[in-house]
């Protein structure tokens, strides 16, 4: 198989449950949910996406059809030996490439492999976070992991409609749009009137790092 890899980078994870924690990002080209072109997001499933994941043009981005050469580039990212090296695959939607060849090379180099989606396809076995931000109008078949993180409104994907599944941590987000800080607004209420839920906050924009 050939990866299409949009960027990787070395980073601190600005949302959910890890917040703050060092991090490799891969990203990967490409989502079922939409283009990625502006001219089809208003007819996309996902029309809030914030992220640009077409192509291969960024930083350490490529395609890269060796398994190992690609695992051998992303832990050249990782500073430290002395710490596992914690790789997060996100998009797009990476479960449409991320498979068992690329996640057994990666835990042969020892590292701790997490993994951000929108739930549309089964989480491949040997993954050791599974974040999943479920969409609108989209089938959801991955209902557990560790983390759960709604973008806060959507008014097809109530956070009554997840609250018994079977996820360590349940995050409401607020959409980051023109409305945002009604939407933030929104979301604390909701998560002091429901405990279950707690606030994600997308820190990276508020420091300014990728």
């Amino acid at each position: 198989m050939t990866y299409h890899l949009k960027e990787m980078f070395y980073s601190l994870q600005g949302e959910g449950a890890q917040v703050g924690r060092p991090a490799i990002f891969c990203r990967f080209t490409g989502c079922n949910l939409w283009s990625g072109r502006e001219v089809d997001r208003a007819q996309a499933k996902c029309r809030f996406c914030d992220t640009d994941f077409r192509g291969t043009n960024g930083i350490n981005g490529g395609r890269y059809a060796d398994v190992d050469a690609l695992v051998q580039k992303i832990c050249a990212l990782w500073p430290n030996t002395a710490v596992r090296p914690y790789i997060i695959c996100t998009g797009g939607e990476p479960l449409l490439q991320l498979d068992a060849a690329l996640i057994a090379a990666l835990r042969q180099r020892e590292c701790e492999i997490a993994v951000e989606t929108n739930g549309t396809l089964p989480a491949p076995a040997g993954l050791n976070w599974i974040c999943v931000s479920p969409k609108a109008g989209a089938p959801l078949r991955q209902t557990s992991g560790d983390e759960l993180k709604l973008v806060y409104p959507q008014y097809a994907a109530l956070p009554e409609q997840f609250t018994g599944l079977a996820f360590r941590y349940f995050f409401l987000q607020p959409l980051a749009d023109a409305n945002c800080a009604a939407h933030t607004a929104q979301a604390i209420d909701y998560c002091k009137s429901h405990p279950q839920w707690r606030l994600s906050i997308q820190t990276h924009k508020l420091l300014d790092i990728p």
